[in-house]
């Protein structure tokens, strides 16, 4: 018999207290007993028909087709599981889905806004729940206001687990929450006399460790900064901040905030200038620059939680097996710690994704309770277990995961997260629109030289709306 392994991963330290609407459990009545009356003897008893002659008649709802988007596509770890996702909720419910899924980057999150500001928005939105879902707000339906037609929604999750909105309302049902730490290939570590790093891992032996794989021929990380350099610049800051700070967002260009911008800026070049990330690291994206961890010439690769199912995806064979000879291949560890103020321990993560309701399907009466259905489906405890894997989750009842299937990389991950110390957001969800892209797009001039990490911090303060 195959054992059930329920994590119940706690992120209270990474929510902000905000109290959301909740849904009370209604006591379902029981029905008189009645007892049935005694038969007449004088009657012939009554045949009653076999089940499979028993023919229902039941009304057969119009089939409707619903246009979705998320950001399960790509490279992303879920991007089978969301398709699989997909069918499964056709097949049950004889609904059509339109789907046009794509790889989360700062060019999609400027066609969202687009797509809503000129009523191209689809009807249920799978999307990021910081700043970046502002400029939508007063056309998503909140949680509270589908709960008035559909008490039971969203029931199997934490109100205060979940990602409130810029205006403290609750809008996106979560599906998996997320941390953010280095992958490891121990074949390229092996390879270069390095060990694999413990959980007390400091930047100084990191660059140590660069330099001995560097010397070996390898990569040290693999990192694109020209399609997604919000890890590193996440990070970078993060080591120069702690948990407590790290949501702080420069004001002015001496405040302490900014120092730490700009210092985390200066690690990033650091670590560029000694050569440890790829030559075409300022070129080539990232989908394409990750092949080198998957090929066994790059050591590390500073991602999020959904990449550990890229990682078993490529030790799997056609059948979904994964080869235990290949996945135990790689492993996570902590990302390096700067300074006392933040130990390797303390993490990036939380919920920053989920579900929403536009208000341009709640408002079609052929589409409403499809959409809810749908969503129901996708952010079932059923489905959140798949999607979440060893990540986090705002169930009530926690992640269920199957013991048996687990991998040597998915408990070193429990491992991980179990030692962690901390969660913190990453603070690039409370930076939307031209600022934060404008800074991104900044970031490989800076390491190029061109600019200054003072002028990148100067240039985002002045763009930014205090």
């Amino acid at each position: 018999m195959k054992k059930l392994l329920a994590i119940l991963l706690s992120l209270a330290c990474v929510f902000t207290a905000l109290t959301g609407c909740t849904s009370g459990n209604t006591t379902p009545t029981a029905e008189p007993i009645t007892a049935a009356p005694a038969a007449d003897p004088t009657q012939a008893p009554v045949q009653e028909p076999a089940a499979s002659e028993i023919v229902v008649e039941e009304p057969v709802a119009a089939s409707v087709t619903i246009n979705t988007f998320s950001t399960y596509a790509g490279s992303d770890g879920n991007a089978q599981n969301y398709q699989d996702a997909l069918k499964a909720w056709q097949d049950k419910t004889g609904n059509k889905v339109s789907d046009t899924s794509a790889t989360s980057d700062e060019n999609l999150k400027s066609r969202i806004r687009t797509d809503f500001s000129t009523g191209s928005e689809p009807d249920a939105l799978f999307y990021f729940t910081g700043a970046d879902a502002d400029t939508f707000l007063d056309k998503v339906v909140s949680v509270a206001d589908v709960r008035k037609e559909f008490p039971d929604y969203a029931s199997n999750m934490k109100d205060d687990a979940v990602a409130f909105a810029t205006d403290g309302n609750w809008y996106a049902i979560p599906v998996n929450g997320y941390w953010e730490n280095f992958f490891v290939n121990k074949t390229v570590l092996e390879a270069a006399g390095v060990a694999v790093p413990g959980p007390e891992y400091s930047w100084d032996q990191f660059l140590s460790d660069c330099q001995k794989i560097k010397d070996a021929g390898y990569t040290p990380v693999t990192a694109s900064f020209v399609d997604v350099p919000h890890y590193w610049w996440e990070f970078a800051i993060f080591n120069n901040t702690s948990p407590k700070t790290h949501g702080n967002i420069p004001k002015a260009a001496d405040d302490d905030a900014a120092k730490a911008w700009i210092a985390g800026m200066n690690d990033i070049k650091q670590v560029y200038d000694l050569g440890y990330f790829p030559e075409n690291s300022l070129s080539d994206k990232y989908e394409s620059l990750q092949e080198l961890f998957y090929t066994d010439k790059a050591a590390f690769m500073l991602d999020g939680s959904w990449t550990a199912n890229a990682v078993k995806t490529r030790c799997s064979d056609d059948a979904g097996n994964i080869n235990p000879d290949l996945i135990k291949n790689y492993t996570v560890c902590n990302f390096p710690s700067k300074t006392a103020d933040r130990k390797s321990t303390d993490m990036i993560g939380g919920m920053s994704s989920g579900w929403y309701i536009t208000q341009k399907a709640w408002n079609d009466p052929a589409k409403k309770a499809a959409v809810v259905d749908f969503i129901s489906f996708m952010t079932s405890d059923e489905e959140v277990s798949r999607f979440t894997g060893t990540g986090s989750s705002a169930l009530k009842n926690g992640v269920t995961l199957d013991s048996s299937s687990l991998s040597s990389l998915d408990n070193d991950i429990i491992a991980s997260m179990v030692s962690a110390t901390t969660y913190t957001p990453a603070v690039q969800d409370a930076v939307a629109g031209d600022a934060r892209n404008a800074m991104f797009q900044a970031v490989p001039q800076m390491l190029a030289g061109a600019v200054t990490p003072e002028q990148l911090i100067d240039d985002f303060i002045k763009t930014f709306p205090q």
